[in-house]
């Protein structure tokens, strides 16, 4: 495992020179640490060196982690942002704060029946599939507006803005683009009147670009845990 508050001094050192780059607030930008495959000691180790958000992919394995990190539980926020399928959608509701991978009305209609009552509204981003990758999932640019708002009208959730994976680019121009666009997109669905905050977009590789283009929360795991071991 590297050293974790170096790892995560050095993330954080590269989002305040972006943030400085675009006069931005560095705390306007969030750090998810991305603990998927990593084992709960990780995240333990982690959140011991400052950090608290922490994002999931898989289900089961994300569930494991959150009851042996219970005693932790007031001070880590758990954000899902795998695919989500509808037969895995109630623990997801049951167990975590944020949810980023709403793909599609269908999914967020099941969070909002499965979210306990008494748990605060589940924040939810809208995936959109920027790039237009078959491979991706999320909805079409054009599609954004007809489902946010329908998302914004349901019960015990809270639609808290766009997410996006684009595709890989090379060079730091070429990895803004479609950063932009969604940034293009949350802006055009703010004048339309949702009340959205969050721009969910970057990673190790393009966290500069997306931090250059508006990013609220950017998702990070190899650049602090390492190079994920995906054999078991």
């Amino acid at each position: 495992m590297p050293d974790l508050d170096h790892s995560l001094a050095a993330v954080q050192q590269r989002i305040a020179l972006a943030a400085q780059l675009a006069s931005r607030d560095p705390r306007s930008v969030t750090l998810l640490a991305v603990s998927k495959t990593f084992p709960a000691e990780d995240v333990r180790a982690a959140h011991a060196a400052g950090q608290h958000a922490f994002g999931e992919n898989y289900v089961q394995e994300a569930l494991t982690k959150i009851e042996t990190l219970a005693d932790l539980r007031a001070s880590l926020e758990w954000h899902f942002i795998g695919p989500l399928q509808s037969n895995k959608s109630r623990p997801v509701a049951e167990n975590f704060d944020w949810v980023h991978s709403v793909d599609r009305l269908k999914i967020a209609q099941r969070l909002a029946e499965q979210r306990p009552a008494h748990l605060p509204p589940l924040n939810v981003c809208l995936q959109v599939n920027v790039s237009g990758e078959a491979s991706k999932a999320g909805v079409s640019p054009a599609e954004a507006a007809e489902v946010a708002h329908a998302i914004a009208a349901l019960p015990q959730l809270r639609l808290r803005g766009l997410m996006s994976i684009p595709e890989p680019a090379e060079t730091i121009d070429a990895q803004r683009v479609p950063h932009r666009q969604l940034r293009e997109l949350f802006e055009q669905l703010r004048a339309d009147g949702l009340e959205l905050d969050t721009l969910s977009m970057g990673m190790s590789s393009d966290l500069e670009a997306a931090v250059l283009e508006g990013a609220t929360i950017v998702r990070v795991g190899t650049a602090i845990f390492g190079a994920r071991d995906y054999s078991h």
